[in-house]
């Protein structure tokens, strides 16, 4: 069976299941290739070389002068991740993009981000996957060694407490820790200041 351009990505958006064996996946093994060897070349430049930037630009298809990414780096389908206006990421992040992965305007993360949009089918895991796109909207703040599962969206000024396992939506304003994740408290939101 002949498969158009770009029906991997149609079965990702629909959350799949994709499986490896079929001709169509080789798109994504492709493109999974290609984001792999810009983040190797982006993580051997010095962090003061301006190198770096070109090569996660090429990654993301887009400039990021108003973007800013913190090496080591590493993102599986560059061609699956969107940023809003200044998204901070900071280093050592480990974006699992394949079902894809948004930051609004304003999003930022402490060292050691993992965001997942992939998940492996519990009976054929070796060869067919599911996906959940994840979204982290305006303002969010990622604590440090963070891990989002598929699937999740970080509500607006959210803020996710260090070490925490993101299962299920954050809604805005909350504070949310632990594994999984609970709301702690919810913060003002006339107290945000842009």
């Amino acid at each position: 069976m002949d498969y158009k351009n770009g029906y991997v990505y149609e079965l990702m958006d629909q959350g799949g299941p994709t499986n490896v064996m079929e001709p169509y996946f080789m798109e994504a093994v492709d493109e999974m290739m290609r984001a792999r060897t810009l983040c190797a070349k982006a993580n051997a430049c010095m962090p003061d070389e301006p190198k770096y930037v070109e090569y996660l630009e090429e990654l993301f298809g887009r400039k990021l002068d108003d973007v800013r990414i913190l090496t080591p780096f590493i993102c599986d389908f560059g061609n699956r991740v969107k940023f809003g206006k200044n998204v901070f990421i900071n280093h050592s992040a480990i974006l699992s993009a394949s079902g894809g992965i948004e930051f609004e305007d304003g999003a930022m993360s402490a060292p050691g981000l993992r965001i997942a949009t992939i998940n492996h089918d519990m009976n054929e895991r070796h060869t067919k996957y599911t996906y959940g796109k994840v979204l982290v909207k305006k303002n969010a703040w990622l604590g440090m060694n963070v891990t989002i599962c598929p699937g999740v969206t970080i509500g607006e000024y959210a803020v996710v407490g260090a070490g925490a396992v993101v299962t299920k939506d954050v809604p805005d304003y909350a504070v949310v820790g632990g594994v999984p994740a609970k709301v702690i408290k919810y913060q003002d939101p006339k107290e945000q200041k842009e």
